[in-house]
């Protein structure tokens, strides 16, 4: 008798088996229920094979050329989803372990270090720094948001991951990198007014002109993931529950739907692409203005000086925007899920690492008060 556990693809010359409970091209789908009703023997034999792939075709000509019995009506019925495992061997899971902890520890660090020199150096509180230290605290929450439970499935030989925490990752994912994303737009123009309208620094950058900008930043990212979310969860779910992502993903969710009212979520991506376009353009055209400025400049000191309070800045968001688009705009003739894999890693998980680095590598202010804050907390300590 086949286990009634899981629903059972085969491939149609009975050659594979996948558990993800998935419909795909080429594939028969039938329930356990099906199976054991019709008293199957367990599977170990290419005859018993065929005598399923037979039992399938049946139920395709009873039951019309798309099979999938026991399909769920909405998104309610589903309990967990099932994540993209990164390897199938022990010894390649406690690999994948050790080097996303390794990785997320190594973020919490440097951002952590980051927060606490900025809050704790009053030569740091100005713009700059204050913008800063809210870009830390979105790399913290978005890393925090994917890392662990991919980690923990990975010790534990696991996949699932329940519909409450994938909700919530599809909610703060976006929250945390669009936010993420409209601060380093204030960001730019925080550099663009430093650099091109110097003596207006203090009127166009004051206190109160920075806490409703990075606000803006967060409300804004707070407004869009929300509404993504709730067209996301509010689409019915029939196909399956397994995901090719070891995240849940907005685009994954999308491909389990077996509703045309997904147009409407793509609908909504569509604005939100529509205004990344018009940040994009904003930070590209402020940059344009700030190297026309830097090489007014007369001494090579002082353009040197210039371009090197741009540089990190720039660098940031080169990486956050080249990882993104190749992601979501990659042609679709190299698509392949172990590509698709590694861009993912590369757009959420490198940029909230790499960003302390590149903030403090030329940034001799910055690294005195990293200093200053190990320092003081080892002498607390004693």
């Amino acid at each position: 008798m086949v286990s009634c556990v899981d629903i059972q693809l085969w491939t149609a010359d009975g050659s594979s088996f996948v558990q993800d409970g998935k419909r795909r091209a080429g594939y028969a789908v039938v329930t356990t229920t099906e199976v054991a009703e019709a008293e199957a023997l367990p599977i170990d034999t290419s005859a018993q094979k065929a005598e399923l792939i037979a039992l399938c075709q049946a139920l395709r000509i009873a039951k019309g050329p798309h099979v999938q019995m026991e399909e769920m009506s909405n998104s309610s019925s589903i309990t967990e989803f099932l994540l993209l495992a990164f390897a199938d061997t022990r010894a390649l899971q406690l690999l994948h372990f050790w080097l996303f902890l390794g990785i997320y520890l190594a973020a919490l660090l440097g951002n952590g270090l980051i927060i606490t020199a900025i809050a704790c150096d009053h030569h740091l509180h100005t713009p700059m720094y204050f913008f800063l230290l809210n870009l830390s605290l979105l790399d913290l929450g978005a890393i925090s948001t994917t890392l662990p439970k991919s980690i923990f499935n990975s010790l534990w030989d696991m996949r699932t991951i329940s519909y409450a925490g994938c909700a919530t990752q599809v909610f703060f994912f976006p929250f945390l990198m669009l936010g993420e994303y409209f601060l380093l737009t204030i960001m730019a123009y925080d550099r663009y007014v430093a650099i091109c309208k110097p003596l207006h620094y203090g009127t166009l950058l004051g206190s109160r002109a920075c806490l409703q900008m990075a606000a803006a930043a967060w409300g804004s990212g707070f407004l869009t993931a929300l509404l993504h979310a709730a067209n996301t969860f509010a689409l019915p779910l029939c196909q399956g529950n397994a995901l090719d992502q070891f995240f849940c993903e907005i685009p994954q969710i999308l491909k389990l739907s077996c509703s045309d009212t997904y147009l409407r979520e793509v609908g909504v991506i569509a604005v939100s692409v529509f205004v990344n376009l018009w940040c994009f353009v904003f930070i590209v055209l402020s940059y344009m203005q700030i190297f026309r400025a830097v090489l007014r400049i007369p001494t090579q000191q002082g353009r040197h000086k210039a371009f090197s309070t741009c540089f990190p800045h720039l660098a940031v968001v080169s990486l956050f925007i080249s990882t993104a688009v190749f992601a979501y705009l990659k042609p679709p003739s190299i698509f392949s899920p172990s590509l698709d894999l590694v861009v993912t890693v590369l757009y959420s998980v490198v940029p909230p690492a790499l960003n302390p680095i590149i903030y403090s590598m030329r940034n001799q202010e910055l690294k005195n008060a990293i200093r200053n804050a190990i320092s003081w907390t080892c002498f607390k300590r004693r």
